[in-house]
């Protein structure tokens, strides 16, 4: 299969080429070749690539900065997506979006104040402009009538790009003591597993009898995300303790203390409550949720194996 896959110097775009590769066809643009501010260019590429699918994990995900430029973060996570939707509409193929938690303003919870999990019917009311724009381009996609899969997900690190595990990473070798926001619960997803998931569904598409049938059986809007649930600080700790008794650490690991979130302002809002229930994910695609940590241990095992810690964190 001829994949269009965007967004190869991110996280999960990088994730995605690496387990793609060698099964499919892949074309990875360039932001000089497809700049995604750029409608036309979009256009120009997929029109004359022809794909087979179109996957696009790339967007604009600087959250406090797009409070400061809100017209190139829509023309990115909401132009973008709408203009691939209209070319798969088109050409009648598949489009795989994802997209995030920040959707929600946070505040999902039982009579007792608990937390709970957001599923896919529940109302959308972002609190940021990154949150803004992301929720148009799942609208703009749902409403071109193109077969699509578009994937709500969360908290997303990985040992490429710029990300909340290497940041810790890096501040324990330059620190003793860190304090990590306490009061937002979400759950942390491992790159890698998102894009095998995303892979081993795109695989039941290739086997299923009639791909056009499975497209229009499976078309849709799916969280997913790994199980448990946790906040910033448990995670930072958790982040240190697996590191430790890997041996990754080059110092002792430093202490951590938790903070309200008044305690860290920011440009943008964040949601307290980033819970995603992925019950229906599961049920529709038999997909496994491993717990969140088993899934930031696999990925701190494979630095044992690949580059040292300084030349992953800098």
């Amino acid at each position: 299969m001829k994949i269009l896959l965007t967004g190869v110097s991110g996280q999960l775009g990088h994730a995605l080429q690496k387990q793609l590769a060698g099964a499919h066809t892949l074309i990875t643009p360039t932001r000089a070749q497809m700049d995604l501010s750029q409608p036309w260019q979009i256009e120009d590429t997929i029109r004359s690539v022809r794909p087979d699918l179109i996957i696009n994990p790339a967007a604009y995900t600087a959250v406090d900065l797009a409070e400061s430029e809100p017209e190139l973060a829509l023309q990115i996570n909401a132009v973008a997506p709408a203009v691939m939707a209209a070319e798969a509409k088109a050409l009648g193929i598949g489009l795989i979006h994802y997209s995030t938690d920040y959707v929600f303003d946070g505040g999902k919870a039982d009579a007792d104040g608990n937390w709970l999990a957001y599923t896919e019917q529940d109302r959308t009311a972002p609190l940021n402009v990154y949150g803004e724009t992301k929720l148009a381009g799942e609208q703009a996609i749902r409403a071109s009538g193109c077969a699509h899969l578009i994937f709500r997900t969360s908290w997303v690190y990985s040992l490429h790009g710029k990300n909340f595990l290497l940041t810790m990473l890096k501040l324990a070798s330059e620190r003793d003591q860190l304090r990590v926001v306490d009061d937002q619960w979400g759950v942390p997803n491992s790159a890698d597993w998102l894009a095998s998931v995303s892979v081993e569904i795109l695989a039941q598409a290739g086997a299923a009898s009639s791909s056009p049938r499975w497209w229009q059986e499976f078309s849709g809007l799916y969280h997913l995300s790994a199980s448990g649930r946790t906040n910033w600080c448990e995670f930072a700790r958790s982040i240190m303790r697996n590191a430790e008794k890997l041996g990754l650490l080059q110092t002792a690991a430093p202490q951590i203390t938790g903070i309200a979130s008044s305690e860290y302002p920011t440009a943008a809002r964040r949601p307290q409550n980033s819970l995603l229930n992925s019950a229906c994910l599961q049920q529709r695609f038999n997909v496994l949720l491993p717990d969140w940590e088993q899934n930031l241990r696999r990925c701190l095992q494979k630095m044992q194996t690949q580059r040292p810690l300084q030349d992953v964190v800098n």
